[in-house]
């Protein structure tokens, strides 16, 4: 036995106690993945990695074990019990992988989770917004971004996914009508031009892959129609994300969007025309991303939290965060 593997042993040997001691919480723990697999080779944001598929298949052995996995149509029963272990499992975007990697795992293990699918991506598969900047970033041969009318100082590339983290969130602060602006913007700056369709054509879930997913048990949820960060965006603009999205799930899985993702997911990310936009479509759940765990009593039906699972924990990191949501789970 290694030094590591021993180390590992020993944490397990004290978490699963303090588990079973501590026993039961109030309310229910929401955690969200984006992709599952390896992202070495990646040329995308690899920040959207949640776990390995060994990872993931740990993570989802012990929930099978000791908790129990529900799905959003579910939350207000659990939420109705005195106590309880309840977990629910999210999936945001719609990535491949959720399907080729992680729904296999998800089966083997009789456990069943929700995807929220942004239906342009699976209509007209095409990079991420996100993926893009990465990717440019990733392609540039500068040392350098220069300050200017898009950026308050240089920009060094030499770390391409902490310089990706920061041109991501420069993106997430600006007007709807003017991001295309900001990509072009990026795109004469690195020197990498855009990046083509033909790098996303192997990213995303087919509608075969999605109706898969449905009749393999699993929940589907709405994630917009193009993943715009929706407060940026007008009260008529928020009103078609949400409504195309609905429409094209019910096409194609014959039943009505009851569950709802935000994109980026942040406080400042859905106002309420956002709100009112989901009420208009009768979408009787919608989950934001900033943290934080569902209590009894405190349900707001339009900003159910989620907290989200690290690509660098460890199983035991895993383990504590669930077994102590309290904590770990903080908005």
């Amino acid at each position: 036995m290694t030094r590591g593997q021993a180390a590992r042993q020993l944490t397990a040997a004290v978490l699963r106690p303090l588990f079973r001691r501590i026993g039961t919480w109030r309310g229910v723990l929401v955690l969200n993945h984006h992709r599952v697999g390896d992202p070495a080779r990646s040329s995308l944001d690899r920040s959207m990695w949640s776990a390995t598929a060994d990872g993931f298949d740990e993570q989802v052995r012990f929930l099978a074990r000791e908790t129990e996995v529900i799905v959003p149509d579910e939350l207000e029963a659990a939420l109705e019990r005195p106590r309880g272990r309840a977990v629910m499992l999210t999936f945001d975007d719609g990535y491949r992988d959720n399907h080729d990697v992680a729904y296999p795992i998800l089966r083997a293990h009789g456990v069943r989770a929700c995807f929220f699918i942004a239906t342009g991506f699976v209509d007209s598969p095409h990079i991420a917004w996100w993926d893009e900047i990465a990717w440019m970033v990733r392609q540039s041969a500068k040392r350098t971004l220069e300050p200017g009318e898009w950026l308050d100082a240089p920009l060094a590339l030499d770390d391409p996914d902490h310089a990706a983290w920061l041109l991501s969130d420069r993106y997430k602060q600006l007007p709807g009508d003017r991001t295309e602006a900001f990509l072009d913007f990026l795109a004469e700056a690195t020197g990498s031009g855009r990046c083509g369709a033909e790098e996303a054509r192997e990213e995303w879930m087919t509608w075969d892959m999605v109706r898969e997913l449905h009749g393999g048990g699993m929940a589907i949820g709405g994630h917009t129609v193009s993943h715009p960060v929706l407060s940026r965006r007008s009260a008529e603009e928020q009103d078609a994300e949400v409504r195309g999205c609905g429409e094209r799930l019910e096409a194609e899985l014959g039943e009505p969007m009851r569950a709802f993702s935000y994109p980026v997911g942040a406080r400042s990310s859905f106002d309420a025309h956002t709100r009112r936009a989901l009420e208009r479509h009768a979408v009787p759940l919608a989950f934001s991303f900033y943290g934080g765990y569902q209590r009894p009593g405190r349900l707001d039906r339009h900003d159910v939290p989620r907290s989200a699972v690290f690509a660098a924990w460890s199983r035991d990191d895993f383990v504590a965060a669930t077994v102590l949501p309290q904590l770990f789970a903080m908005a």
